[in-house]
């Protein structure tokens, strides 16, 4: 981030190192189009929004972190080992590791909803626009600050 200021000798620069993450999530999840947006990633967890299309799915899959799913549109069936759970708006799910699960949008609209990996899962500032750009990039130890 940089910052303009005036003085005596002209405009001068300065610039400021960000730290943290500050959005208003619900706007960010409502606006996202891609299938998969990494927007923030820490030393020890990462924020991504997915919007996945009616009838769609992550697919099936066992993380060896933890995950935390909040949904801000849509519905959606959730299975945690088995266990097939019906969420919509503003209901969130907290996924340890190990668990098997799998989100499926079982709407007419986008499921829209954001996750939080902890640790991270995904390479910093990964997009992916739709499903079939899904290609596994793991993070790699490079974080956002």
């Amino acid at each position: 981030m940089r910052r303009l200021r005036r003085s005596r000798r002209g405009i001068q620069l300065t610039y400021y190192i960000m730290k943290g993450y500050i959005t208003n999530m619900e706007k960010e999840t409502i606006e996202n189009e891609n299938y998969r947006k990494v927007l923030y990633t820490g030393k020890y967890s990462q924020l991504v929004l997915m919007t996945i299309q009616p009838g769609d799915e992550i697919g099936a899959e066992v993380h060896t972190l933890d995950q935390f799913i909040r949904i801000e549109a849509g519905k959606a069936n959730v299975t945690l080992d088995g266990v097939e759970h019906t969420l919509s708006k503003d209901w969130a799910v907290i996924i340890p590791a190990g668990t098997n699960h799998n989100v499926v949008n079982t709407g007419d609209e986008p499921l829209r909803l954001y996750s939080i990996y902890s640790p991270a899962e995904h390479k910093d500032g990964t997009i992916h626009k739709t499903k079939a750009d899904d290609v596994e990039e793991h993070f790699d130890g490079i974080t956002t600050e």
